[in-house]
């Protein structure tokens, strides 16, 4: 189960990284969840919530409003995929160039519970302050 999990993760995020809606949310339970920090900075400038609820959400987040801020050079360092049976664990660091040019780095990490084959559940941690010094510049 484990090898699986990880497989579907990581086609997932070749999913996401093609910012198509309709592959993204074929990865997703119809009630799935994504959970970020609350007030985090992402969900801030992009005036979206932290917590998004069902695979249309989550999709239309990755697909349209995530290219908004992240407008280019998207790049995501991947450090390790942790699988122990339906839950896998991503390290990663992203990097991008952010609307108004600043360049943009962070280090990620995110759990994803699955369910049926499918992601039920991602719990994503950030720093959240250096995210903040980095689409703010406070």
């Amino acid at each position: 189960m484990s090898q699986d999990s990880r497989a579907i993760v990581q086609s997932a995020w070749r999913a996401f990284a093609s910012h198509d809606a309709d592959q993204i949310a074929a990865v997703f339970t119809e009630d799935a969840e994504w959970l970020a920090p609350p007030g985090n900075a992402t969900a801030i400038a992009l005036d979206v919530p932290s917590h998004m609820v069902g695979r249309k959400a989550i999709a239309h987040f990755l697909a349209e409003d995530f290219t908004r801020l992240f407008v280019r050079d998207v790049l995501v360092t991947f450090h390790g995929f942790h699988a122990d049976g339906a839950r896998v664990v991503v390290e990663e660091t992203m990097t991008a160039i952010l609307a108004d040019g600043n360049h943009y780095a962070n280090d990620y990490c995110l759990v994803f519970e699955l369910r049926d084959g499918l992601i039920h559940r991602v719990r994503e941690y950030m720093d959240t302050a250096r995210g903040h010094r980095m689409i703010f510049g406070k």
